[in-house]
């Protein structure tokens, strides 16, 4: 009798779980057949991105998610990123363990995995700037569609930017990739409390006007401490009180 292994280290199948035996031939050629991305605000990407990225996507297709949205630092132009960011929108959770080490052992990046289903996914878009700032650029396996109304709670704001103060407390220890994502996420709660629509794009801008520096300025860690961290502060103060005000 022919014989099939499956390892007892599987992504995505539990124990007693039903398979399907196919041959593996014809499954990669209706995948080839068959994959498409949607590409969101990233334009020229780099030749071996892209293999990355469609090899990242090949990888997850095979747990036949709802959705599979890669985002973040990786989609910028050049090879600064830190990692990358992954959000698989599914009902049922996997073993994101087992899959970010298959990823990282296939590209040797860094991986950020983050399950979630399409009814957490809405609510954080509604009442979670992040979410919108990743959604803004972005590639998808689907298509994205997504009619939310903005929600403000303003303790989860409140939460969200207790993490910016690090920046004050700890500008010194603090790398320029780091001071970047804090001075980031201080502002873009500034503007969603504001009702401004949020991109990357425009709350770089936003930033460059308040600070009167430039992006790489903050990256490359050229900043002058004093005059930084005297408007930092000022704006921090600003959201904070904002926030407070509306506190229930």
């Amino acid at each position: 009798m022919d014989q099939i292994y499956l390892p007892k280290n599987r992504t995505g199948l539990s124990n007693g779980e039903y398979v399907m035996i196919t041959s593996i031939n014809n499954t990669i050629e209706k995948q080839k057949q068959k994959f498409k991305l949607y590409f969101y605000n990233t334009k020229n990407l780099e030749q071996i991105k892209m293999k990355i990225i469609d090899e990242i996507f090949r990888q997850i297709n095979g747990l036949n998610p709802e959705n599979i949205i890669l985002t973040g630092s990786f989609l910028e132009p050049g090879f600064k990123f830190n990692d990358i960011d992954i959000l698989i929108v599914n009902e049922k959770k996997y073993n994101s363990e087992m899959l970010k080490a298959r990823i990282e052992n296939l590209t040797g990046i860094k991986t950020h995995i983050l399950f979630l289903d399409s009814k957490t996914l809405l609510s954080g878009l509604a009442s979670d700037p992040l979410y919108s700032l990743m959604l803004s650029k972005c590639i998808s396996q689907n298509r994205l569609i997504f009619k939310t109304k903005r929600e403000i709670n303003y303790k989860i704001l409140d939460l969200n930017l207790l993490k910016s103060k690090t920046l004050i407390d700890n500008y010194e220890q603090l790398n320029g990739s780091e001071k970047y994502y804090l001075t980031m996420n201080m502002i873009s709660i500034l503007l969603f409390i504001k009702g401004k629509k949020l991109s990357k794009d425009i709350v770089n801008k936003e930033i460059e006007r308040l600070f009167e520096v430039k992006i790489n300025d903050i990256k490359e860690n050229l900043l002058d401490k004093q005059e930084f961290l005297k408007k930092y502060k000022k704006i921090y103060n600003n959201t904070f009180n904002l926030i407070i005000e509306n506190v229930a």
